[in-house]
């Protein structure tokens, strides 16, 4: 049986390297044209090349978004982006409109060609026309349930891509206007200013202010399909996608440190050990709740924000691994927080069981002991008797 994929977003060159390291088996990216997170940095074609040679070279894939929502002036220079994404080697073109489709097979036919979540896909009847249309995978709709995803796969020979983390949209998987409305951005095109996420003032239809102190907001909590690995496995869907070209090295490398290990012990042992620990963990390297949204039930109050929201940004990531002295059995990092002598922190990587230490000194650039690590990329060492390796992350240990 051909084992799942784990694949990760990657918003630079420097973040594909870091999804690879942590887990990944492909990576999606933008290109700095046609794709849906134009505030993302995105990558220029000699950097997608950069990408492609890097990933082929450890057997791993890169796949390119392909996917607004064009307008006749988006057309322009279209057709010889796909030929030059092919001549460099890309697996796969990720698009929703049809034209972008029917130039893949016009001038790149054998690129492998995914349906984006843009299209909404819930159903086999759909899978199946874009299956006869040329299309090898469809990326489901966030909206999509575990007896959609069921009915799909027993009535349509397309391979399915399920989101399992990240950040969900107020719109129906992306079919969003207010952006468009309020700042005049098109959300549908890469500009989306992520209005859900603003606080209002809410009113009845008197236009008396009813929400009191607090501020009304119609965003939902984030996804996150942790407990349900094992059954997406099972099902026999080929993808198991993560949100967050825009998120950050430690966010990526944490969600993919987990996921990972979720899908290893699943293959090896028929079950995830230690769920509530990776629940708890994923829950704190980012800002917002997570719930499973959709695969069990349509969503309740209990999916979504309304009032008190609460998305206090953490700083538990401490510091990146550069090198270790096994002689004096001393780390040196980059540090990322501020951390001070006496503090507990986890030690994690690709190459390492995750453990826990207890700072018992810091050392500075001058090998002078310090007794606070406040200046971000400052270069410290700190004391450690087990052996750690180059781009191993440091962060608090969590309670």
């Amino acid at each position: 049986m051909k084992k799942i994929e784990l694949l990760s977003p990657a918003g630079d060159l420097e973040k594909v390297k870091w999804a690879f390291l942590y887990g990944a088996d492909a990576v999606y990216l933008g290109g700095r044209n046609y794709s849906l997170r134009a505030n993302a940095k995105n990558l220029s074609i000699e950097e997608i090349k950069e990408a492609c040679d890097f990933a082929h070279n450890i057997n791993k894939k890169i796949y390119v978004t392909v996917n607004i929502v064009f307008h006749n002036e988006d057309v322009d220079g279209l057709k010889e982006y796909l030929i030059k994404l092919n001549e460099i080697g890309v697996d796969a073109i990720i698009l929703s409109d049809p034209l972008v489709l029917e130039l893949c097979k016009e001038v790149i036919p054998k690129m492998e060609i995914h349906i984006s979540t843009q299209q909404s896909t819930l159903n086999y009847e759909a899978c199946n026309f874009w299956y006869e249309q040329g299309a090898k995978r469809v990326v489901l709709a966030r909206e999509c349930s575990k007896k959609d995803m069921i009915s799909i796969i027993n009535n349509s020979k397309i391979d399915l891509e399920v989101f399992i983390h990240g950040a969900m949209c107020v719109g129906y998987s992306g079919r969003c206007v207010l952006s468009n409305y309020f700042t005049n951005r098109d959300s549908n095109r890469g500009g989306c200013s992520q209005i859900c996420r603003w606080n209002f003032e809410l009113y009845d239809n008197k236009k008396e202010k009813i929400s009191n102190s607090d501020d009304f907001a119609i965003t939902v909590k984030d996804l996150s399909m942790i407990p349900y690995i094992g059954e997406l496995i099972d099902m026999g869907i080929t993808s198991l996608k993560i949100e967050g070209r825009m998120r950050s090295i430690y966010y990526i490398s944490t969600v993919l440190h987990i996921y990972r290990q979720a899908i290893d012990e699943y293959y090896k042992y028929g079950k995830i050990n230690n769920i509530e620990e990776k629940i708890y963990t994923l829950n704190k390297c980012a800002n917002r709740e997570s719930v499973p949204q959709f695969y069990l039930n349509k969503p309740s109050v209990n999916e979504q924000y309304y009032l008190q929201r609460d998305e206090t940004s953490n700083k538990d990531f401490l510091g990146i691994v550069i090198d270790y002295d096994e002689k004096n059995k001393e780390i040196i990092l980059e540090q990322r927080n501020y951390f001070e002598v006496g503090d507990s922190i986890t030690i994690f990587g690709p190459n390492i069981e995750d453990f826990d230490i207890k700072i018992k000194y810091i050392k500075d650039v001058n090998n002078e002991k310090i007794d606070v690590a406040r200046h971000p990329l400052e270069i410290i060492k700190i004391p450690c008797e087990k052996k750690v390796f180059k781009y191993d992350i440091i962060r608090k240990k969590f309670n």
